[in-house]
């Protein structure tokens, strides 16, 4: 295309010229550093979130880090208006994550305040969501979880700030009887997933893995 030749597709790290689906070249892939997670061992985001709910498996494909690939990619997906990074992140998810005979039996992702989603035009994780239900056959479910208050983002607060924020969710229907993978990009304090977690287990006979495209270890 026109496009192709005047506007190439270049790699977010090196800026050589790469094909036009591809987010990074080969040389700047092998940078990235994967977790090698096995979804039902034990891992510090199952640590972590053990501090803070019943978990029953997760899973990270990256290490995020502040000077890494990892962050590029995720800024790129979330305020670059590149939202079909989430499909590449997606692949690179099936190439590793094996349920093994824990599969969940819904996929509900992270929302964006309507406010949020508005002003960024897309919810980050939707992509990656929809991806993921293709390849693992796993339906998904955008409206199960709201967010009923509007705020910075997390990466923007401090520690303390994120902490003590009250809970900001709800359930926008009934779910009972539910194996469902939590899914969100960064998992640092885990305050976000728990606070759904636990608006998904009060619901009703419900468990709660998780499953992140990065982990701020």
């Amino acid at each position: 295309m026109i496009l192709d030749l005047f506007f190439p597709n270049r790699c977010i790290h090196c800026s050589r010229i790469i094909d036009a689906d591809l987010l990074v070249c080969s040389l700047c892939f092998e940078q990235i550093h994967f977790t090698h997670f096995d979804y039902p061992d034990e891992n510090i985001v199952k640590e972590k979130c053990k501090l803070l709910f019943p978990v029953e498996n997760t899973y990270a494909l990256m290490k995020f880090e502040e000077d890494g690939l990892s962050r590029k990619i995720i800024h790129e997906l979330k305020y670059k208006s590149r939202e079909n990074v989430g499909k590449t992140l997606a692949g690179w998810t099936s190439e590793r994550l094996d349920f093994k005979n824990e599969k969940p039996d819904l996929l509900v992702s992270v929302p964006l305040h309507p406010k949020k989603l508005r002003e960024r035009g897309y919810n980050q994780l939707h992509v990656f969501t929809e991806t993921l239900s293709q390849f693992y056959h796993i339906p998904f479910d955008h409206e199960v979880v709201q967010r009923n208050q509007y705020s910075k983002a997390q990466a923007l607060k401090d520690k303390k700030h994120r902490l003590e924020t009250a809970n900001p969710f709800s359930l926008s229907k009934p779910v009972s009887g539910k194996h469902i993978l939590l899914i969100d990009d960064v998992f640092t304090t885990g305050n976000t997933v728990s606070s759904i977690a636990w608006e998904i287990l009060n619901a009703g006979d419900n468990r709660v893995s998780v499953l992140v495209m990065a982990v701020d270890a």
